[in-house]
């Protein structure tokens, strides 16, 4: 894990004590709070519905047990005594006063954090695999090379007041986790011919209002090129990015307006010029900074207790096929810890439970700990002998859900609950969905199924990218909620096609149940995911499903009754 220098501690604790001023002058008066908007954003800061909200920057969704007792810290002294994990890998948390910030910041600090760039028009968080440096199928982990382009975007002088917001993602595996067809630019690590290490760059992905899937711009950029090339990407895109809208102001819509072709003709262009400003620098400071993502100190030992835990207790058993994922190391497992109880917000987490997970990193995970963007918890290496012991104190603290990848493991915005840009809730509808589909118990026959929820039309919910997508809208002052189905945020990313007129909050639990209820008639047997169904069987089935009146639209529907 990367470990602050002297230069990070010196740079976080000069940008606190500039904010902590800041913040004095928006309290006694001499700041607005249009003055303070664009100084709060730099640091994380937004005036949601209710109160003000600190985002905080997990970058790569990699903590220790230190960060997680330090995050738990600040959810009991400052807050109601949870946090909220979001699909960026960050916690947010909802009800801070203005007046404490300062002092979160600086408790940040004492343990290597911050939340430098977590908002505004600027380089956000940079992603990755939540399965970094632990899953079987990895090429090489992913988090030395986000780490190293944190370092380089971090107060970049040419990139803080770009177009709108700019976010990049990275996967070391070809079985993409890190959903990187949908950001302004993906990474996906790969080797040449040569067996050399570089990246597949892909630009002009994003999801919001106009979903698009991110294009190939570059099949190899090796580690030494890296840095200029993503310089070259975003300089190109700060100059032609639109500032007169900006609902169109992303890359994806430079992309589109301009093309593929043009766009990397100009990146062609850009890179030569700034190519020799970066020569030898970039993979000296990567390698000092792989050197710090070193692999654990695998144990060897027998895995005789986990296998009579599964022989003998159906619980577990039940925990182990959802909750578990093939590691690299013999004898070692990847531990996702739902954060989607069943009736329970997704994403959150209370200080209790971030205590007790912090303590099992420690106790039996090799001190790590990961954020996914499925707002879950991963322990990325415990030994299968731990497990059992592992899962009975999961258990005794409400964290032992065995729904991974179900159909209640629902990704969720918070909506209405919280945020001021949103349309319709989101958190009450997972609730009703997952309490739903616990009671009929056929989770785990329908198997794999991605529901993602957003509560407005800028899709932080990821509902394009959802085998079942729902999207909250206001219709004439009442929620409303559109479906999609059949998207996919994985290497065959796609999105969801529309099935038709949306649903009432009183709708859309039942819509969702007909639709599962469809698929279940429809597959070739229980091999069969919902996603490859939907592919198969195309939107026919459940569009008359879901509008019985001849198949069609509830439109027609009513026009056919009349």
């Amino acid at each position: 894990m990367y470990r602050y220098d002297e230069f990070d501690a010196a740079f976080v604790a000069e940008r606190n004590r500039q904010f902590r001023a800041q913040v004095e002058r928006r309290i006694d008066g001499s700041l607005t709070e249009e003055e303070f908007r664009p100084l709060r954003l730099m640091n994380g800061l937004y005036l949601q519905l209710h109160a003000y909200m600190l985002r905080v920057a997990i970058p790569y969704g990699t903590l220790d047990s230190a960060k997680m007792r330090q995050l738990a810290y600040l959810a009991e002294r400052w807050d109601k005594g949870y946090g909220h994990f979001t699909t960026r890998q960050n916690i947010q948390y909802n009800w801070p006063e203005l007046r404490d910030v300062p002092d979160m910041l600086d408790a940040l600090a004492e343990v290597g954090m911050h939340a430098i760039q977590t908002s505004g028009n600027t380089i956000r968080n940079v992603t990755a695999d939540h399965f970094a440096g632990a899953a079987a199928d990895e090429i090489a982990d992913p988090r030395p090379v986000a780490e190293l382009i944190r370092q380089w975007s971090t107060d970049h002088p040419e990139f803080q007041f770009l177009p709108r917001k700019f976010k990049i993602a990275v996967t070391g595996a070809p079985n993409d986790r890190a959903v990187t067809a949908a950001h302004d630019i993906g990474l996906r690590i790969v080797r040449n011919d040569a067996g050399e290490i570089g990246y597949a760059v892909l630009v002009g992905g994003g999801l919001g209002r106009t979903p698009m899937i991110g294009k190939v711009i570059n099949g190899f950029v090796s580690q030494a090129d890296l840095l200029p090339y993503l310089e070259a990407i975003v300089s190109v895109w700060n100059l032609l990015g639109r500032r007169d809208n900006k609902y169109k102001a992303r890359i994806k819509i430079t992309v589109h307006e301009h093309g593929i072709d043009a766009i990397r003709e100009m990146v062609e262009a850009r890179f030569a010029e700034v190519r020799p400003q970066f020569s030898g620098v970039d993979l000296e400071l990567l390698r000092g900074i792989e050197a710090q993502f070193a692999a654990p100190a695998f144990r060897n030992a027998p895995t005789d207790a986990y296998d009579a835990a599964r022989d003998a207790d159906p619980v577990f058993r039940a925990w182990a096929d959802t909750n578990l994922s093939a590691h690299r190391a013999p004898g070692y497992a990847i531990v996702e810890i739902s954060l989607k109880a069943h009736g329970a917000t997704p994403g959150d987490a209370t200080a209790e439970q971030m205590r007790v997970m912090a303590d099992l990193a420690e106790r039996f995970g090799h001190d790590e700990l990961r954020i996914s963007h499925e707002q879950n918890v991963v322990l990325p290496h415990v030994h299968k002998s731990d497990l059992p012991e592992l899962h009975a104190i999961l258990r005794a603290h409400g964290l032992a859900t065995a729904n991974i990848g179900l159909v209640s493991d629902i990704i969720a915005c918070p909506g209405m609950d919280y945020c001021a840009l949103a349309t319709a809730r989101s958190i009450p509808i997972a609730q009703e969905i997952a309490t739903r589909f616990d009671e009929l118990k056929i989770e785990h026959e329908i198997g794999a199924l991605k529901i993602k929820i957003s509560g407005c039309i800028n899709a932080c919910g990821h509902h394009h990218v959802g085998h079942i997508g729902i999207l909250g809208l206001d219709r004439a002052g009442v929620e409303n909620y559109q479906i999609t189905l059949g998207g996919d945020h994985t290497q065959d990313a796609a999105l969801g096609e529309r099935t038709g007129p949306g649903f009432s909050a009183e709708e859309i639990v039942p819509a969702i149940e007909t639709i599962v209820t469809t698929y279940l008639s429809e597959r070739e047997g229980p091999g069969e995911t919902f996603l490859e169904t939907y592919r198969r069987v195309g939107m026919g089935p459940f569009k008359a499903a879901l509008y019985p009146a001849k198949g069609t639209s509830k439109d027609e529907a009513r026009a056919d009754a009349a």
